[in-house]
């Protein structure tokens, strides 16, 4: 095990990630935080086991990473009644089960999320894991043919997009996400600001290659998918309640996985808001 100042790192069996042990994220140092920074920065993904965060221990770590997009968020099947959802009709499920899709957080707004501090509640019985892969190891891994191509192509990134595939189309602005401004335009391929590493930008919420026939940019777009989104690139983290992680929404792409709805899943969300001179894409 690397040892980083007086916490351990342990890096998963990937091209990312790392569980980090001996630590109290709720009373870290800023020299602990500066070199946990790095750390996030070098695997993507950082996992906390045991944590138990309350909301606002969660808030206050994830803006020592910056702004906020939103301060937090319940990721729930779980109304404020303590009712619990199932029904596939209704429109909480259906965006439930629509995370579920490999993708990006925001890159359907004008400036794409930094990265996102997740934790967990409850959990249900089996099921309901979260999944990432590291876009960085994807992009360098494609056919060199495949690596040019990609590097001048764009997709537009929408919510409307990739809920609409489920026969989901809420109201406008009934949830974030639902907006009526134009979608953004992103490259399929972007430098990260910090790390300087080249990732692929893809996932459900990207379509319409500008150019080429809709069926063949969906086709396209989902081998991309399907290429990324396997070992090494890959990670599931099974969850226990008081677990917390940290992502780089600018390099992983992640994922719900299925659970039994008639049990509650309750986790909580703080998103990282994007730096608006590295993040931002407008429609073209």
């Amino acid at each position: 095990m690397k040892q980083v100042s007086s916490f351990g790192i342990d890096p998963l069996d990937a091209t990312f990630g790392a569980i980090v042990t001996d630590i109290k994220l709720a009373e870290l140092s800023a020299s602990d935080f500066s070199k946990l920074h790095d750390s996030w920065l070098e695997f993507g993904l950082l996992i906390f086991p045991g944590q138990f965060l309350s909301n606002e221990e969660q808030i206050a770590f994830a803006q020592r990473f910056g702004d906020l997009e939103f301060d937090l968020a319940a990721i729930t099947n779980v109304d404020e009644n303590g009712q619990v959802h199932f029904d596939p009709d209704e429109d909480l499920v259906k965006t439930l089960q629509g995370a579920m899709g490999w993708h990006c957080d925001s890159t359907f707004m004008p400036v794409q999320a930094k990265g996102a501090v997740f934790s967990a509640h409850i959990v249900p019985s089996s099921g309901g894991e979260t999944g990432w892969s590291d876009m960085c190891s994807a992009y360098e891994n494609l056919d060199k043919p495949t690596q040019k191509r990609v590097l001048d192509l764009s997709a537009y990134h929408s919510l409307w997009h990739s809920q609409s595939k489920m026969g989901h189309e809420p109201e406008v602005d009934s949830s974030y996400g639902f907006h009526d401004l134009d979608p953004p335009l992103r490259p399929l391929v972007k430098t990260h600001p910090e790390t300087g590493r080249q990732s692929l930008v893809i996932g459900r919420h990207a379509y319409g290659i500008p150019g080429m026939d809709p069926a063949a940019s969906e086709e396209f777009l989902q081998g991309l998918v399907d290429f990324a989104c396997q070992p090494p690139r890959v990670y599931y983290h099974k969850w226990s309640p008081g677990d917390a992680v940290v992502w780089d929404n600018r390099r992983l792409l992640h994922q719900g996985r299925p659970w039994d709805m008639r049990e509650p899943r309750v986790m909580y969300h703080a998103r990282i808001a994007g730096d608006p001179k590295t993040e931002f894409a407008a429609h073209a």
